[in-house]
This record gives structure tokens, sequence and C-alpha cells, in this order.
């Protein structure tokens, strides 16, 4: 079973994806380079964080 991560590009936008590439890569920061839907470009892309309220 695939786990989808919920991220943010640098642009703003919030989307899934099913994989975080080298999400295990700590050293790297937390930052991805991923193609965004909604702005069709390759963008780097931070995980959000859940927040209860």
């Amino acid at each position: 079973m695939e786990r989808s991560t919920v991220v943010r590009c640098a642009e703003g936008h919030v989307f899934s994806t099913a994989s975080l590439p080298m999400q295990q890569a700590d050293r790297l920061g937390p930052g991805r380079l991923i193609r965004c839907p909604r702005c069709a470009r390759l963008r780097n892309v931070v995980p959000v964080e859940y927040q209860k309220h």
C-alpha cells in the first residue's frame, strides 16, 4: 500500500504525491524537487504538517 504525502511547492500550491524522493536523506534538508501539478514546473516542495484546531 502506497502512502501519499501532502506537500507545498515554492509557489504555495498544496497537493499530494505518492512518494517524496529521497525522503530518508535528512542531510539534504526537508525540501525536494517535484513537478507541481498546478504550475507544471519543477519546484522545491516541503511536507505539510497536520495541525489540529
